[in-house]
């Protein structure tokens, strides 16, 4: 059975691709900042028929400890066929109003905590001439929001990142580093992310299940393309930031002001930037077809 080590394994992308992991029998290492979330998770993947689950309540963004986790699944497992770096960090604000403690976080989880596993599992995987990193990215890697101004900050840098480690193991046939970028997927991270704009923030339409890119993982992983996009709408995104800059420009603001932000109000809060949020860690977001309209979402958002 294959040994999946997954980052962000507590909620979202990172916990469906665990569950689709689990199904084919795979023997697990989930990693996230929430123990609490993280034994549900691997609870979930027992029943589902994983191999073996294990916990390791991890921050990605302190090296040190990432490193002594892969030594330990190393020792236990004595390789690591595919990781699944997942974590993530959001901050919805413009760069002036986000607190920098909230920026520095979070382009630090994003950016740092790739190069910290990236630095961990590839000397290993060079190695035995053998493995797989899968590094979960964004749309917004390719284009730019002013209300997301840290996260693409560090999705831009992770894109770079990941297309850099790919070049560097190709003296390692057997050795591969593969993206993949989502657009809006639904997710918990809306309700979870830090927020400074005044409004609760959705995901914008069109929206992905996290099933759907947990899948594209698995098949990314198996066929290790150097790159999936995942999102109907990011072709057209990305065409248009590269192509028409100033009307892209003009519009984005307006844009995302409609989309991703409602009409209920929000007092600023770190969200789980500066510490996790275990309480609220799910597979899914809350958001319905209706709430994706702005409907349902007094009913969720955070006071």
């Amino acid at each position: 059975m294959p040994v999946v080590l997954i980052t962000g394994a507590s909620s979202g992308i990172g916990r469906a691709t665990a569950h689709e992991y689990a199904r084919q029998g795979a023997r697990l290492v989930l990693v996230s900042r929430s123990r609490e979330a993280l034994e549900v998770t691997a609870a979930e993947c027992r029943e589902l028929g994983s191999a073996a689950a294990d916990v390791e309540p991890v921050d990605v963004a302190d090296g040190e400890a990432v490193l002594a986790l892969v030594d330990r699944v190393l020792k236990a497992h004595g390789r690591i066929d595919v990781c699944v770096h997942a974590a993530a960090l959001i901050a919805f604000g413009e760069f002036l109003d986000v607190p920098a403690e909230v920026f520095d976080r979070v382009v630090t989880t994003n950016v740092l905590g790739t190069a910290n596993v990236a630095r961990a599992v590839l000397p290993g995987m060079r190695d035995l001439d053998h493995g797989t990193l899968v590094v979960v990215g964004s749309v917004l890697g390719r284009i730019s929001v002013p209300q997301l101004v840290s996260y693409c900050t560090g999705k831009w840098a992770v894109r770079g990142l990941t297309r850099m480690l790919s070049q560097s193991v190709r003296d390692r046939p057997g050795v591969h580093v593969v993206g993949v970028s989502p657009g809006a997927v639904n997710t918990p991270v809306y309700e979870q992310a830090a927020n400074v704009t005044g409004r609760a923030a959705r995901p914008p339409a069109p929206v992905d299940p996290p099933e759907k890119v947990a899948r594209a993982v698995l098949k990314a992983a198996g066929h290790r393309r150097g790159e999936v996009s995942v999102g109907i709408a990011n072709p057209v995104m990305a065409l248009g930031h590269e192509l028409l800059p100033p009307v892209y420009d003009r519009i984005v603001g307006p844009l995302m002001g409609l989309l991703a932000l409602t009409r209920v109000p929000m007092d600023p809060h770190p969200g789980n930037v500066l510490d996790p949020s275990p309480e609220g860690e799910e597979v899914q977001g809350p958001w319905s077809e209706a709430g994706l309209l702005g409907l349902d979402a007094r009913r969720r958002a955070r006071r």
